[in-house]
């Protein structure tokens, strides 16, 4: 497969289950809905453990555009291979979002309140606080790449070229998000990556979903710049104490 196949799949696959299970706690009459914080962080991790071990073995497995900029950044990653990658998991994360709206239609219809309905595709803040919703995305992504960065070690195919998230496995890779999503999580929803966001919103803002209310693009940019703010900041500090 190559690389941005695997970007696009390892992301669909990301979205279809993580969207997925939003779905199955916050709307109308599924079987999961209610069932917590607990069930959505479990379900995140999990989605980013198919993701990864699908797509590892081919592009490395970013999945997430903060991924593949701060591994740049951190003269891991070429940075001429980042547009596409980028581009590549826009595009799987919007396809998943159509894929999870189509699968809950019915739910979606029976659900009356829009907000809800949004929160199936994009993060919000718990408490509108633009310093702190942004300082919060900053420092979740800070997290999960400065762990990437001292636990890569691997190589793509017959070259020596680091390539990030595969190296690790998918296990570790997925424990990391869970422990992001527990501790860190509450305050915004832990977007930790623009295209988990961007795609998803742009999803919501071009379906025909009954009764959707608008898709809250004065907040959108929150969860698109702090996750590449706080790779930057990830990378940079791991070339400083390396």
């Amino acid at each position: 497969m190559e690389p941005i196949y695997a970007e696009i799949v390892g992301t669909f696959l990301l979205m279809l289950l993580g969207c997925g299970v939003n779905a199955n706690v916050v709307l109308e009459g599924t079987k999961g809905q209610g069932s917590g914080w607990i069930v959505i962080t479990t379900g995140w991790a999990f989605a980013v453990y198919i993701g990864v071990l699908v797509a590892a073995p081919y592009s490395g497995a970013h999945i997430n555009p903060a991924v593949s900029i701060g591994l740049a950044f951190a003269g891991e990653f070429p940075w001429s291979d980042v547009p596409a990658y980028v581009g590549a998991q826009l595009i799987g994360a919007f396809v998943a979002a159509v894929v999870v709206w189509l699968l809950h239609k019915d739910h979606f219809d029976a659900t009356p309140e829009p907000a809800r309905k949004l929160g199936v595709f994009s993060t919000s803040p718990a408490i509108k606080n633009t310093p702190l919703n942004l300082f919060s995305e900053i420092i979740g992504t800070f997290v999960l790449l400065f762990a990437v960065l001292y636990f890569t070690d691997a190589t793509l195919q017959d070259t020596d070229q680091i390539i990030g998230l595969g190296s690790l496995g998918a296990l570790p890779v997925a424990l990391v998000v869970w422990g992001i999503g527990l501790s860190l999580g509450g305050t915004t929803g832990y977007a930790i990556n623009p295209a988990r966001d961007l795609g998803p919103r742009i999803a919501h803002a071009v379906l025909p979903i009954k009764d959707k209310g608008g898709s809250d693009w004065g907040y959108s940019w929150i969860p698109i710049l702090g996750p590449i703010i706080g790779a930057v900041v990830a990378a940079l500090l791991y070339l400083f104490l390396s």
